[in-house]
């Protein structure tokens, strides 16, 4: 009873929050065991969990169409849709002298990523905007949208994922001379709860010379 009466307190604490969500830190609250078991054995112990779920909902798990979706969502989960969260599929970031003397702001425009809401486990959609400026090195482009994507694949927060990838560019680029603008769509607004179905979140995070507004104000004319 006493259990019981814990768990009713801890999900009024959750209704009376709503969406009031505190973000902890900038890094992605993990256990220290998170890596401790392989691959294939999380796949397996989330399609019987998930077998579970699709079991009290009363679906009826014999039929074709549905036998087989416990493995493909815990194969999605571990393998794709959070594949970010272990560091062994962090993308190794090409950095060179900046030989060019290129001195002006790159800027890479309309990075699509999907990500998860950490809160409903529903999709986030959306595009990153990032300009830096060089302080001496310069990074392969296809790795940009690669940081993008890995900080994406996994349950985020939109405010850490943008603090995120400005902190990965950072010590990349050994410069605060960054700019990060995200864009998105949260379907744990646009399909349950509100229900609303344009609003966009937009969260930003830059340094260094961008600190500039007319430097700022440059970039979002290009973006």
């Amino acid at each position: 009873m006493k259990e019981l009466d814990e768990q009713l307190k801890e999900r009024n604490d959750y209704e009376l929050n709503g969406d009031a969500h505190i973000m902890s830190s900038v890094e992605t609250p993990l256990r220290a065991d998170a890596f401790d078991k392989p691959d294939h054995e999380k796949i397996n112990n989330i399609e019987k969990l998930f077998k579970g779920i699709m079991d009290e909902l009363g679906l009826d798990l014999t039929d074709d169409s549905l036998k087989g979706t416990p493995y493909r969502v815990a194969k999605m989960y571990v393998k794709e849709l959070f594949s970010g969260l272990n560091p062994e599929n962090k993308p190794a970031l090409s950095v060179f002298d900046n030989k060019y003397k290129y001195d002006k702001m790159l800027v890479e425009r309309d990075i699509d990523f999907s990500s998860a809401c950490e809160h409903h486990f529903l999709p986030i959609v959306g595009k990153a905007h990032i300009a830096y400026i060089s302080s001496g090195k310069v990074i392969g482009l296809s790795k940009i949208n690669r940081i993008v994507e890995y900080y994406g694949k996994r349950p985020q927060v939109q405010e850490r994922m943008t603090l995120q990838i400005y902190k990965e560019l950072s010590e990349a680029l050994e410069t605060k001379d960054i700019i990060v603008v995200v864009e998105a769509e949260h379907l744990c607004v646009s399909t349950r709860g509100v229900n609303d179905k344009t609003s966009r979140t937009t969260t930003l995070e830059y340094g260094g010379k961008f600190e500039d507004e007319a430097l700022r104000n440059e970039f979002y004319q290009l973006i």
